[in-house]
């Protein structure tokens, strides 16, 4: 009876999403109460699980995906992320063009998220499409592998750091691991498989031109690479001195300080500040103005975590988790290829990367629990099926449709293939992975 619940409430949360069209927070908390009712948690304990989720999801990830949010709208306003297209252009040249939007793809997606990164990619897209004459899919592709991967393996993406959060993974670990994965899955699921999508004749709109900022307003190249690859220089750099048999105490306490995810991206966005901001000119006032354009574009990316924060703690206090899992369990599947499995339907049925990885981890944490399975695995192996299958329930199919000028059908062997190929690679990275560490 209580896998049926728990099956109901599922159902429940895809139908207000999908059809009831109901926003995604309010549908998390509707489907809380109405979990927490039908699991037998008494009446006026319901609504503390569910503030005490909020509390505990929100309370270790806000500051860092905040951080990140003000990081990445520096890069995209100052023109980092142009600099950035511009210089890689000129390295691979027009017979390594596709190398050259997916790298720069890869970089820009680091520090920003999904939907900054498609808008202010697409003009870099557009104008070596109208330079070079070639297929605007064929470019595009790599391109939106890059950034799809960024979104849903690595930190600082929202639901990666959220999954770390939840799994008590290691953030620095996981970026390692993640980029050792990302790099064979964009180069297959970017110029590879693009290679098969020539015949596409997309015609971008002309309201997609590029707009560049002016030569003279824009960053010098090797301030915008560092700037945009410094959490991640930072995190893998005291990630990779945590492994050394540091005898001082003292020295590896400063070192996990430094190397904590919220103190680096405070030094990142420092750093930021002042070289893409008040050294260029740039008055505080603006800058800290853009910082709360920043934090406006994110909230409903918390309230969403939040809302999933919620689900689990009722999943928890009810102890339907620990029966779940041991359901689960009976199936003699991997726990990895478990998680990956459960967020790609989750992913198919409600469109939502962000969701499917965090109402997944609700059901996978008693599993690991008992598995021990390497927590930063399992956030690689969440992330990798929450991309699955990006089909007419997901934002980023409309994007790329609408964006490329394409018809449903060539969204479908393009777009959502594209998403598919990134899905199962990663989840066969990682079972790779799990063989050497």
């Amino acid at each position: 009876m209580t896998i049926f619940i728990v099956v109901l409430c599922i159902t429940l949360l895809v139908l207000l999403i999908t059809w009831g069209k109901i926003n995604s927070f309010l549908a998390f908390l509707i489907v809380s109460l109405v979990a927490g009712w039908l699991l037998g948690i008494p009446p006026d304990k319901i609504v503390h699980s569910i503030q005490q989720g909020i509390g505990d999801i929100l309370g270790s990830l806000v500051t860092v995906i905040c951080l990140g949010a003000m990081l990445g709208k520096l890069v995209a306003e100052s023109g980092a992320a142009q600099v950035i297209a511009r210089s890689l252009q000129k390295i691979f040249g027009e017979k390594y063009i596709q190398w050259a939007v997916m790298i720069t793809g890869f970089i820009v997606g680091l520090p920003l998220f999904f939907d900054v990164s498609f808008v202010l990619m697409i003009p870099l897209v557009f104008s070596v499409v109208y330079q070079y004459k070639l297929p605007a899919v064929y470019i595009g592709i790599p391109m939106m592998a890059a950034i799809s991967v960024t979104h849903g393996f690595l930190p600082p993406h929202p639901a990666p750091v959220a999954l770390v959060s939840e799994f008590h993974g290691n953030m620095g670990i996981t970026l390692l691991y993640g980029i050792l994965i990302a790099i064979p899955t964009i180069v297959l699921a970017g110029p590879v498989f693009a290679a098969s999508l020539k015949n596409i004749r997309a015609v971008p709109l002309q309201t997609f031109l590029p707009k560049y900022i002016p030569e003279d307003q824009m960053p010098g190249r090797f301030n915008s690479f560092i700037v945009s690859l410094l959490p991640v220089i930072l995190l893998m750099l005291f990630t990779l001195l945590s492994f050394l048999d540091i005898p001082n105490s003292q020295v590896k306490a400063m070192l996990s300080f430094f190397g904590n995810p919220v103190v680096v991206m405070i030094i990142s966005l420092l750093v930021a500040t002042y070289t893409l901001g008040i050294r260029r000119g740039k008055t505080i006032k603006n800058i800290t103005e853009d910082y709360g354009d920043s934090v406006k574009d994110i909230a409903m990316i918390l309230l969403v975590i939040a809302g999933a924060g919620a689900l689990k703690q009722v999943f928890v206090d009810s102890g339907v988790s620990n029966q779940v899992a041991s359901g689960l369990n009976g199936l003699s599947i991997n726990p990895l290829v478990l998680g990956w499995l459960v967020a790609a339907i989750i992913r198919v049925c409600i469109g939502s990367a962000t969701i499917a990885g965090l109402t997944t981890a609700s059901m996978i944490i008693p599993i690991m629990q008992q598995s021990h399975v390497n927590p930063n695995l399992m956030v690689l192996s969440v992330g990798a099926g929450s991309l699955m299958f990006s089909h007419v329930n997901d934002a980023g199919f409309w994007l790329f449709k609408e964006y490329f000028n394409i018809t449903i059908k060539e969204t479908f062997l393009s777009w959502s293939l594209m998403e598919t190929i990134v899905s199962v690679m990663g989840l066969i990275g990682v079972l790779i992975l799990q063989s050497f560490v």
